[in-house]
């Protein structure tokens, strides 16, 4: 069989590869697609290791893929398996490009597929893609999902953009490559990233050293983005210069930001008072990002998080974007997403029962008296006579 393009079907194996077969275990029309192509070493890296990339792509459709040197053949349900050669392709591109292909990118490749199946007629797919935030060191970073093609829509649309979500959907990760992007791009001058300095159940009491050295703990999720897009020499220059700056969320007060890209992360954290005050900061020429995940608010008990005060403010207001993220958009890890997912199924049961409580409850017949008036009756009674 002769080969194919670089990422095309073989013209002479296509109108072989769709083979029908018998009925499927879920009764579907089975078929057989076969793709092969130009470069064993590239296909190699579509593979993966061991061949776990196609083995991850067969566990996600429920299909079969056999691999033989640069050739593949895929069987399954007709629509599922021209699915996965839809995917394969994608990967195959991405691969020339230099580009990694692990699993997260097979998912992101899938999901990508989904949106493009449920947009386009099938002799049209393909034409559309996720967006991309595209920084020196890493190259194109495709969004994974839809949820995250929409967060990168929002980030180049507006100045603001408020992102909440349950932790591993990729909010600070996207958001950091951004600020990069703008850096490179000469759209901003500098990066000011802040973060509010409160513990997670924790108290560490005083820490060492100067304001930065203080402040590293909190922001260490932020620097090890950085160092993704970035190189770490790069990154070293750029904190030593003042291009990019560390500014603690208490310490914001009175600044204005100009010409800079601004990054709040853990906002859930930020009090309604510091929200309104770090929201005001924004100077000409600035972007704002902030992130945080509101079902993790480490505040002290009767203390109102600012960034649900925010999204609820803010909702339609010009020039604001909002991306919300669900425990379905996790990226970071399969197991990371499936815990996700059992904590906010408990959440949302608690909730669901103290309601059904709540509503079974038996109203009053009589009013409630209150505290002062139960006290004025007590020290009338108790007034000498």
């Amino acid at each position: 069989m002769a080969l194919a393009q670089a990422d095309q079907f073989n013209p002479r194996a296509e109108r072989g590869a769709r083979r029908d077969e018998p009925l499927t275990r879920e009764g579907l029309p089975g078929a057989e697609v076969e793709l092969t192509f130009d470069n064993n070493q590239t296909a190699g890296l579509v593979f993966g290791h061991y061949d776990q990339n196609l083995a991850h792509l067969e566990r996600r459709l429920g299909i079969v893929v056999s691999p033989n040197g640069n050739h593949v053949t895929i069987k399954g349900p007709r629509e599922t398996a021209e699915q996965a050669s839809r995917v394969l392709r994608t990967l195959y591109a991405r691969a020339k490009t230099g580009a990694a292909v692990n699993l997260g990118e097979v998912d992101g490749a899938i999901e990508e597929s989904n949106v493009q199946r449920s947009l386009f007629p099938s002799d049209n797919a393909g034409k559309a893609a996720f967006d991309a935030v595209v920084t020196r060191k890493r190259g194109p970073v495709r969004a994974r999902n839809a949820a995250q093609d929409a967060y990168l829509r929002q980030l180049k649309r507006h100045e603001l953009v408020l992102a909440e979500g349950p932790a591993g959907t990729g909010k600070t990760w996207l958001a950091v490559g951004h600020a990069v992007s703008l850096i490179e791009q000469g759209v901003v001058e500098r990066m000011v990233l802040s973060r509010p300095a409160v513990e997670a159940g924790e108290r560490l009491g005083f820490l060492p050293g100067d304001m930065r050295e203080k402040v590293d703990p909190y922001l260490r999720p932020i620097y090890d983005a950085l160092n993704d897009f970035m190189e770490p020499r790069h990154v070293e220059r750029a904190l030593q210069t003042g291009m990019i700056e560390i500014a603690p969320l208490a310490f914001m007060r009175g600044r204005t930001l100009t010409n800079a890209v601004v990054l709040l992360d853990e906002a859930q954290n930020a009090t309604s008072v510091q929200m309104k005050m770090f929201l005001t900061r924004l100077g000409e020429g600035s972007r704002m990002i902030i992130t945080g995940d509101p079902s993790q608010v480490d505040l002290p008990p009767g203390q109102r998080s600012g960034l649900v005060e925010a999204v609820r403010l803010l909702s339609g207001v010009e020039g604001v974007g909002h991306a919300r993220f669900e425990e379905g958009d996790v990226v970071r890890h399969e197991l990371v997403r499936r815990i996700v997912m059992a904590y906010e199924d408990a959440s949302r049961r608690e909730r669901d029962e103290r309601e059904a409580r709540l509503a079974a409850l038996p109203a009053p017949d009589a009013p409630v008296e209150g505290d002062a008036d139960g006290l004025k009756r007590m020290l009338s009674r108790e007034r000498p006579r």
